[in-house]
């Protein structure tokens, strides 16, 4: 009898989410006010992370933000301050460094206070096949697209648990739901970002701590020169994305509160094909494509 009320009381459940979710697809959900929070954002000192700051701080919150770039932090902190007058704070922070994490982390909650949305933004890409690419460079890979989101989640995410309020925002990759030709190492940093981010959000949610919200994202390509020379065979299913646009999906998610942000929508139906079809077939699609080509003309980064 308890198996049978528990059955129906999981049905009854789910038949309101899907109400609800088929409601919102509809009818926009509300946005929620971010004014006077405390928005942490790694790799700041430029293209996303700099875009996003910009984005935050016209919706009046208060800006930490985090870069290895000294220069371009602050001139994003500048930027930011531009904008209106919104509190913004620079930190020198090099986020594969555990212990710099933790001191730059110490000397935010005394000077600006707790951190209320966590943006783990900062990443590198090597773009080189796996063979041919230096032990360092793979290490430095997981250290900043990986484990700085361990070291950031253990200094910020014990106050947003007291205070049952917090939002944890993980910039994953396409790459880290489909392996990807020559670019093992980032595929393997950005699988592991994205399931740790997923894990924290389960844990969280065994413990009834609903307050504190987690969107993960998952993003195609993005032009912000990172990617330099990638190309796509298939711009109408899968373009190189401009950075303005990713932003706002980006924001947009965070203030609906959604969970999942795969850009474009056409990642969905890519990560539903993987699943279902045999992987031959799934071969035969990624060849024809051109997605085994996409890293040929990488170029990345260049350095100022």
């Amino acid at each position: 009898m308890d198996s049978a009320k528990q059955f129906l009381t999981v049905f009854g459940k789910s038949l309101f989410v899907l109400l609800e979710t088929l409601v919102f697809t509809v009818i926009p959900k509300p946005r929620k006010s971010v004014a006077g929070e405390i928005v942490l954002i790694t790799g700041a000192g430029s293209g996303l992370g700099r875009l996003l700051a910009l984005k935050f701080a016209r919706l009046k919150a208060v800006l930490v933000l985090w870069d290895v770039n000294k220069e371009g932090n602050e001139e994003t902190c500048r930027m930011v301050r531009d904008e209106g007058g919104t509190r913004a704070y620079a930190y020198t922070c090099d986020c594969s460094q555990k212990e710099e994490v933790y001191r730059v982390a110490d000397q935010v909650k005394k000077e600006v206070g707790d951190v209320t949305i966590l943006i783990n933004n900062a990443g590198i890409v090597t773009g080189k096949k796996f063979l041919n690419c230096p032990d360092e460079l793979m290490e430095k890979s997981f250290d900043v697209n990986f484990k700085a989101h361990l070291w950031t989640y253990k200094a910020f995410l014990p106050a947003m648990i007291a205070n049952n309020h917090g939002h944890l925002v993980c910039i994953s990759s396409s790459a880290g739901l489909l392996g990807v030709n020559g670019l093992a190492d980032y595929c393997a940093s950005k699988f592991a970002a994205f399931g740790f981010a997923e894990s924290i959000f389960m844990e969280l949610s065994a413990q009834k701590i609903t307050g504190i919200k987690t969107t993960i994202v998952c993003p195609f390509f993005i032009k912000t020169g990172m990617f330099e020379g990638c190309t796509t065979d298939c711009p109408s299913l899968l373009p190189i994305l401009e950075p303005e646009y990713v932003v706002r999906k980006i924001v947009d998610a965070i203030l609906q509160e959604k969970t999942y942000l795969y850009i474009p929508r056409f990642i969905y139906f890519m990560v539903f094909l993987k699943s279902i079809l045999p992987n031959k077939i799934g071969l035969l699609l990624v060849e024809y494509m051109g997605i085994f080509s996409v890293m040929n003309g990488f170029v990345g980064k260049k350095k100022n």
